[in-house]
């Protein structure tokens, strides 16, 4: 006897949607986005045109910037952030050997688009993160957004970028945010919430309102979290780089994308470890920098 004749139909066959039924509703689904596209498309692609002529205006100036004071200035910024030699001379060499290789103008393409993206990500995300802190029921709400734009594959959230503002700079630069904002976000929160009680007791003994709390107590208190989740967003936002380039952000994720498509691998692997001496010095800058600001803290509240 077989065990379709034992088992009913009914649980061996999945109850589908009829194909009919499904296909109207994708249509509708789709119909709808192109409605929605059509009459607010230039709305929002107005709403989004002073950080266009920003990233632009940023671009430009790191790329017409004359290499050496553009390594100068950037070797200040990373000893202003870290106090280590170490790194400052890591970042001179690192730089110059991107340079000789041919790879300056991409690499600060790619360093205007992943510092752009950060600013953005920080700007909404530090007071988003309080936000939740302050209410259980934010927090209910905004996690389960957070958990789809982590784990939601990037070329779904493409296509309605794509949809709404065509291809260039500012697509690009909203796919990266929607990638790399959440862990700020997330570790804004946490940092906060994990603030020692007695402290906040402490502080409402003295009179403190809820904004001094906030800026005098719970922030230098959460900082280590804070800044872990900025290092992580800018770690999240340069791994988009090369997806961004497939909507219109130049850079060296443009040559690694080429260099996928051609087979070129010294190509690939230039443009690819450039990325990651970004990433090193990124990562190495904000985490002392975090800590430096952490001690100072502790120094004040002392």
């Amino acid at each position: 006897m077989a065990l379709n004749d034992i088992i009913p139909k009914i649980l061996v066959d999945f109850p589908e949607m009829s194909r009919g039924d499904l296909r109207d509703f994708k249509k509708g689904i789709d119909e709808t986005f192109r409605t929605f596209t059509r009459a607010n498309g230039e709305s929002i692609e107005n709403f989004f045109y002073p950080l266009k002529l920003f990233m632009v205006w940023f671009q430009k100036l790191l790329v017409g910037t004359p290499w050496p004071l553009m390594i100068l200035v950037l070797a200040v910024l990373v000893w202003y952030g870290s106090r280590r030699r170490s790194l400052v001379i890591g970042t001179i060499v690192s730089l110059l050997l991107i340079g000789y290789l041919g790879m300056w103008e991409d690499t600060m393409k790619t360093l205007a688009l992943v510092s752009v993206s950060t600013f953005v990500c920080i700007t909404i995300g530090i007071p988003l993160g309080i936000l939740m802190s302050k209410s259980d029921r934010t927090q209910a709400i905004i996690v389960p957004i957070l958990d789809i734009m982590q784990t939601i594959p990037a070329f779904v959230y493409l296509i309605p970028v794509l949809m709404l503002l065509g291809i260039g700079k500012v697509p690009g630069l909203i796919a990266v945010c929607i990638y790399a904002i959440p862990p700020v976000v997330r570790l804004t929160n946490l940092g906060i919430r994990l603030v020692d009680k007695d402290v906040l007791e402490a502080a409402d003994a003295f009179g403190a309102s809820p904004k001094q709390k906030m800026i005098s107590v719970q922030l230098p208190l959460a900082l280590p979290n804070l800044f872990a989740g900025v290092n992580q967003t800018i770690m999240m936002a340069l791994a988009m780089v090369v997806v961004a380039s497939l909507i219109g952000a130049h850079g060296l994720g443009s040559n690694v994308l080429k260099a996928v498509n051609n087979q070129y691998l010294t190509l690939g692997l230039m443009n690819g470890l450039a990325i990651v001496a970004i990433a090193i010095v990124f990562d190495r800058v904000s985490q002392e920098f975090g800590k430096r600001l952490q001690k100072h803290s502790e120094t004040i509240h002392g």
